[in-house]
């Protein structure tokens, strides 16, 4: 019997080394050099077939077409459908809703033939899923299988044209004698289910695992292999999930979907600035509502803000949904430029709804509704803000500044307040007022007189 080997593998980078050491040689993380047996290498005997080298105009034509899909915010992120022959890594906390929103997928894809396989769940856990969805496509079918051999077997008998994994840590291969979710079977697994994708055009979805850290399990190398990266964000404890591309071949990632969790399932928000707002509750002070946009959609969000006397003489600051760092910087502008004693408050900030919005049109909001709670004074009922707050205190321009007061003039709004550097206002002034200002001081007296 031959002796089992084993190897050191990095479970950030998939570097192996052969003894344990604390720092990793090629990515530099501490801690994270496993020990895992190494199988035998299996010979090829398959014949490689020989590259043609192609002329730039050849490829002419040779373009794919994409797949319509049915959940229109899945379709946005990944660029206007999904692309025959592509992988996608969709990746998410646990429980947040990956296997809720790929079962939904594969039954709403009545044109296509699916092929969901699941690792982690039984055939009639699966079946009380989709009792609770109600939905029913008559060419899903459903595979309870973890051997990758078995798996891509299955797919050539089956023939699918969408193949959906859940989730790809649970996958093994016979070829390797480590265990489940290890890196070297993550790598190998995802290296094969990626090369039988690309030749035969069946796009496949992997959910993956992500670390307590908030990063995708298993090697860092599995994101620069595979076509496009979703990440599936959201509280659990608030009903919306945002569905984010960090990466993507095909398409922009700077696309936003945003999803309602529902008792029979999630929910596409279609208009979610009529969602998040909140009228209702009369005009309080520290709210201030922002135009934000998250790649080419506009979105309406409202900021509230609460500043305090710090009663243990040092001063807290809490964000919720924004850079807690930028608003440090907000703070400070605040306290040389406009003289107001802020080092001293407690000062509490959050973004409504559990999103996390990074569009530094937030800025002028955020410094809106600082100063609002601050003064305890409410601002203008049907007010809104889109401005950039640069170091100096001046209101920075931002980029598609009309797509921003058309969405505010479509939710009723009566005014916007913009930089005063943006070109072209005054051809988009209509049914809306809009204020220019270029400093922080100018925006205080607009606000306070």
């Amino acid at each position: 019997m031959a002796k089992l080997r084993t190897a050191f593998f990095c479970q950030n980078c998939g570097h192996s080394t052969s003894q344990w050491v604390g720092k990793c040689p090629s990515c530099g993380q501490w801690n994270t050099m496993v020990e895992e047996a190494i199988g035998p290498k299996v010979s090829s005997t398959k014949t490689v077939a020989k590259s043609v080298p192609l002329g730039i105009e050849e490829l002419q034509g040779k373009s794919l077409s994409r797949i319509e899909l049915v959940d229109g915010e899945l379709q946005r992120v990944l660029g206007g459908g999904l692309v025959p022959g592509s992988v996608v890594l969709f990746g998410g906390e646990p429980g947040i809703g990956k296997s809720t929103l790929m079962l939904q997928v594969a039954l709403q894809q009545n044109s296509l033939k699916v092929l969901y396989i699941s690792g982690e769940e039984s055939e009639e856990q699966i079946s009380m899923r989709v009792s609770r969805l109600g939905l029913m496509n008559p060419d899903c079918s459903v595979l309870m299988e973890t051997n990758l051999e078995q798996i891509i077997y299955h797919i050539s008998e089956l023939k699918p044209q969408l193949v959906i994994v859940d989730s790809i840590q649970t996958m093994s291969t016979g070829s390797l004698e480590s265990a489940p979710g290890s890196v070297t079977q993550v790598r190998e697994c995802a290296n094969k289910i990626i090369e039988y994708a690309k030749q035969t055009s069946i796009p496949v979805f992997l959910i993956g695992h992500i670390t307590k850290e908030g990063h995708l399990a298993g090697p860092k190398v599995l994101e620069h292999m595979v076509d496009t990266v979703l990440q599936f964000e959201g509280d659990r404890q608030h009903i919306f999930r945002l569905l984010r591309s960090t990466k993507n071949r095909f398409g922009s990632t700077n696309e936003m979907g945003i999803y309602e969790m529902t008792g029979v399932g999630l929910r596409e928000v279609q208009d979610p600035s009529a969602v998040l707002l909140h009228r209702e509750m009369g005009n309080l002070s520290g709210v201030a509502i922002a135009s934000a946009l998250e790649g080419v959609r506009p979105l309406m969000v409202e900021v509230q803000a609460l500043t305090s006397t710090a009663v243990y003489g040092t001063p807290q600051r809490s964000t919720t949904g924004f850079d807690l760092r930028r608003l440090n910087m907000l703070l400070a502008v605040l306290e040389k430029r406009c003289g107001f004693r802020l080092a001293m408050k407690d000062v509490f900030l959050n973004i409504a709804g559990g999103l996390r919005i990074d569009d530094p049109a937030l800025d002028m909001a955020v410094v809106a509704a600082i100063l609002s709670s601050n003064e305890d004074i409410p601002l203008r009922e049907g007010l809104s803000f889109a401005g950039e707050v640069g170091l100096s205190g001046e209101i920075r321009p931002v980029p598609r500044i009309d797509q921003r007061i058309a969405e505010v003039e479509r939710l009723g709004f009566k005014e916007i307040c913009v930089s005063s550097y943006n070109k072209g206002i005054g051809e988009l002034s209509g049914r809306i007022k809009i204020t220019q200002v270029s400093s922080v001081e100018l925006l205080v007296a607009a606000l306070f007189g």
